[in-house]
């Protein structure tokens, strides 16, 4: 499809269209007479860096381990919540910019304000409209006519020049508005820059962020001046309209930096920027095609939604939602940036559910779950970028809370890179795996790139992931254990039926904790490290708990075979061993991959994947266990039951829901899994392929070393494959029981299981 379009404006926010260049983002909801864009800036968190940990953790820790290997766990969840709660509780909460405001008038003589032309008259609604995002070029325009005046506007957020731009055409100097910034009460300054100009400002709590926007204008035809706080333009046959916006977090002169930013998109003016940002746009997104058959015909997008949710959802759409999830993280995670937050960038509240901060126990993860495989690697960096932030706050955290070396983060973060335990919400807050979880992305994006000179880099963040463990680990049972330990975010029963949520060497912990110690002696490895470090780990990696299978077949959970207090709980940590990682797979782990799909059916007869980015990571489980037919029918179920009018995934909060960009990414991923998969030793084709999905192609996935994969395939059988590599590299190939060997030489084009190699 490559277009998303409503034939009216948003109702709604979750029916506007998103625009975004990392730092930068908008919601267009589109209007004729009156408009509101909602704006966001990645940077504008309330309130500065403080020291949250909890002085008196480190004192009771031996307190709550003994507590927990007696099996007194009530006991030992107040105490933690006492002693190991952050103080204060809360880390600090992205909010939103503001907003544009614009009141579009009909055409008058004169300026606003002029002696006999006060007012004039709003514009009334148009017909034949059209607001469309087209995935493309990365461009939303808004198309309608109005008294037999066409109007057009075009709306961009532009990498190159980090602005955002709205071109505004009418028929017959039809142009004529007056536009204003605002964020509710909570900002300092508004008014006129320059003649063309006007600006808002403010600072975000003591010790926080002190941040500037503006918006220019340019006109062909017509007038623009400023009154007030308003930007008045009248009787223009064009005009656009430039947002800019720079914060302290930045820049230290960002008064000036804003200046300098507006300047030069003025010299540069429309066209050259819309060809700058349409060339930088596409370098990413046109890395990867998709194509899954022909489209049963096009029409706006809430009504294909209810459609599919009717009727079944065709190849089309799946290629539309695939490339959507792209085009989101590309707006939202650019170098430069900070990471994809909870909404990516684009929040309407100023105080929204969860802060929408970084939840680093599976949706941080998740966002960048699309980043190597779908072609977006540069997307990914951003991520690294805050976890050097975090790095030095995690190293106090593990010193202060524990008394432990290296680095520790617990399951959320925020702007300024807080590693203390967030809440006090017994199932989550006390999980001391964020920074491993996060440090596991490390050595995936080497593995992508190899980047020598990034893994270089990073290797000290990972070895001082490491050595938290190092000092944290506790000997149980002959193995080195976790403690105290969650499952992120489940709660399990007690034989006496008391609830509880804390334990010792949970099972999640370990396969991360596995992962982690592999990749750190991988890393070790290429950058020729043999320390005392890295022997220690090899030990302690041999004494990493295994896997277990409960008694009704599935991957146990904690260390106990605990009943669960809530069996379709939307969290599924136990079976991080499957995916995102590949400690099981169906052929070298048959006993696991089974335990992992009765796992997967326990948690769906009880209403398990019920939220957006649950039902994302299903998806990605079924597609590591070669159910394409499954997997699909998990994918519908998150675009019928889980996804808003413009495509944005939901959660469920109170009564409503609210838009969490997870499940976008993470469903995005789930796509290119179900197509191939890929680890350092093998690419598996078509792994995943859903019965429905019986002709299509793709070209350019990434596969593991980076080389880039494209298919055909007819009847659901392989017809062509073609492999690229930026590298010298041997790589076995697997197509159902088929396997081969490759010795691929960098540039060159081969291809792989062609019709005549199986005849």
């Amino acid at each position: 499809m490559g277009r998303i379009w409503f034939d009216h404006p948003a109702k709604t926010w979750e029916e506007g269209l998103p625009i975004g260049n990392g730092r930068l983002g908008a919601m267009i909801l589109g209007g004729t007479g009156t408009e509101r864009i909602p704006l966001n800036q990645d940077s504008i968190w309330y309130g500065g860096p403080v020291c949250r940990d909890n002085p008196d953790a480190r004192g009771n820790l031996e307190k709550v381990r003994a507590l927990l290997l007696a099996g007194s766990i009530p006991e030992a969840e107040e105490l933690l919540c006492l002693a190991f709660s952050g103080t204060p509780q809360s880390q600090r909460p992205y909010q939103s910019l503001g907003d544009l405001e614009i009141v579009y008038r009909e055409p008058e003589g004169g300026l606003l304000g002029d002696a006999g032309n006060a007012g004039g008259q709003p514009l009334k609604e148009g017909d034949g409209y059209c607001r469309e995002l087209d995935l493309n070029r990365g461009i939303v325009t808004e198309d309608f006519c109005d008294q037999g005046r066409k109007w057009r506007k075009e709306y961009l957020s532009s990498y190159p020049h980090g602005v955002i731009l709205i071109r505004l055409q009418a028929e017959r100097g039809g142009v004529c508005l007056n536009a204003r910034l605002g964020r509710r009460r909570f900002y300092d300054h508004a008014g006129k820059l320059d003649e063309s100009t006007i600006f808002m400002d403010g600072s975000l709590g003591a010790g926080g962020v002190s941040w500037k926007a503006a918006l220019r204008a340019w006109q062909k035809g017509g007038t623009c001046q400023v009154i007030g706080e308003h930007l008045v333009i009248r009787n223009a046959d064009e005009a656009v309209l430039c947002l800019a916006c720079e914060t302290s977090f930045y820049e230290p002169e960002y008064g000036r930096a804003l200046t300098d930013r507006l300047d030069r998109a003025r010299r540069d003016g429309w066209q050259e920027i819309k060809r700058r940002h349409m060339e930088d746009y596409q370098a990413l997104f046109g890395n990867v095609s998709l194509s899954l058959g022909d489209a049963r015909g096009q029409e706006p997008v809430d009504k294909t939604l209810a459609r599919g949710a009717a009727e079944g959802f065709d190849g089309s759409f799946a290629e539309t939602y695939f490339q959507y999830g792209r085009y989101l993280l590309i707006a939202s995670s650019r170098p430069g940036s900070l990471p994809a937050n909870l909404q990516g960038i684009w929040n309407d509240s100023m105080e929204p559910c969860w802060d929408s901060k970084y939840t680093i126990n599976i949706n941080t993860e998740m966002n960048y779950w699309p980043a190597e495989s779908c072609g977006l690697s540069e997307c990914h960096l951003p991520l690294f970028d805050h976890l050097e932030r975090m790095w030095k706050n995690g190293r106090e955290t593990a010193r202060h809370m524990y008394g432990c070396r290296g680095f520790v983060a617990h399951h959320n973060t925020d702007l300024w890179g807080d590693c203390a335990p967030q809440d006090i919400y017994v199932p989550a807050t006390y999980w001391v795996m964020g920074a491993a979880w996060l440090c596991t992305h490390i050595w995936t994006h080497y593995l992508y790139t190899g980047d020598g000179d990034f893994l270089k880099k990073m290797y000290p963040i990972l070895e001082d992931a490491v050595l938290f463990f190092h000092d944290f680990l506790i000997p149980v049972d002959g193995k080195l254990m976790t403690c105290p330990s969650v499952s992120p975010e489940n709660t399990y029963l007690l034989p006496d039926g008391v609830c509880g949520c804390v334990g010792v060497g949970a099972t999640a912990d370990n396969e991360i904790l596995r992962d982690l110690l592999e990749d750190y002696l991988k890393a070790s490895q290429v950058l020729d490290k043999d320390t005392e470090t890295v022997r220690e780990t090899r030990s302690i990696l041999e004494k990493i708990p295994e896997l277990q299978i409960g008694r009704f077949g599935q991957i146990m959970e904690w260390r106990e075979d605990y009943e669960e207090r809530e069996p379709g709980h939307r969290h599924i940590s136990h079976l991080y061993a499957l995916y995102p990682s590949g400690q099981i797979t169906t052929d070298k782990t048959p006993k696991l991959a089974q335990a992992a799909r009765v796992t997967l059916e326990r948690r769906l007869s009880h209403g398990g994947g019920h939220t957006g980015w649950s039902c994302a990571w299903i998806v990605n489980f079924f597609a590591r266990l070669g159910d394409g037919d499954k997997a699909l029918e998990n994918l519908e179920k998150l675009w019928a039951k889980s996804t808003f009018p413009n495509l944005m995934d939901n959660h469920p909060m109170g009564a409503g829901y609210v838009f969490q960009i997870d499940g976008n990414l993470g469903a995005a991923a789930a796509i290119a899994e179900m197509l191939v998969q890929s680890d350092q030793d093998r690419v598996k084709l078509l792994p995943a392929l859903p019965g429905k999905w019986s002709k299509g192609k793709v070209k350019g996935l990434r596969v593991a070393g980076g080389a880039e994969i494209a298919l055909s395939w007819e009847n659901g059988k392989l017809t062509e494959c073609t492999v690229v590599s930026p590298r010298d590299m041997d790589m076995e190939f697997q197509y159902g029981t088929e396997t081969t060997r490759c010795a691929l030489k960098a540039g060159n084009s081969y291809r792989v299981f062609a019709p005549e190699q199986k005849a």
